[in-house]
């Protein structure tokens, strides 16, 4: 029960955020499964939905690049599995996003022209996605750097234990 209520507050968030809501809720249910893999009956079943309902998300989550598709081996049964770091890949792939609308903004910029208002906030928000951009790889670095040396604690406590 807790589970649930966690896998319905964490889709709440996400949908907040302005993920579709039937998505946000099987992305959820993923994410807490063990092995983060699961098959659409599973789906369906944990989130007392209809299997079209699955299928409407998974296709939104495969689109983003959140969920892939596999084949279980030895049956006809597709499973849903995350991504191997979700959240680190969902970003990097977002920075290619990112440098699209900077550059659709500085187009923007030279219509509206650059003493115009509206130019202006045009030329701000291109600056504020050139920034993202800039620092988007500097701060994945040092996730995986500290996830690293988190693996690394984790191994020398296991050696010692």
């Amino acid at each position: 029960m807790a589970v649930s209520r966690f896998v319905e507050r964490f889709a709440a968030d996400l949908a907040e955020a302005g993920m579709q809501r039937m998505a946000a809720r099987v992305f959820a249910a993923l994410l807490v499964s063990d092995a983060g893999a699961l098959t659409s009956a599973e789906l369906a079943e944990r989130l007392r939905i209809s299997p079209a309902a699955v299928s409407g998300a998974i296709r939104y989550l495969s689109q983003v690049d959140m969920v892939v598709r596999e084949r279980e081996p030895g049956s006809r049964r597709d499973r849903y599995r995350l991504y191997n770091e979700v959240w680190y890949e969902t970003l990097t792939r977002r920075d290619q996003i990112v440098a699209r609308w900077e550059s659709t903004m500085r187009d923007g910029a030279k219509v509206l022209g650059p003493a115009t208002p509206a130019g202006q906030r045009i030329t701000e928000t291109a600056d504020f996605f050139e920034f993202v951009q800039r620092e988007l790889p500097k701060m994945l670095e040092r996730w995986r750097a500290q996830q690293a040396e988190h693996r690394a604690a984790e191994a020398r406590e296991a050696e010692a234990g």
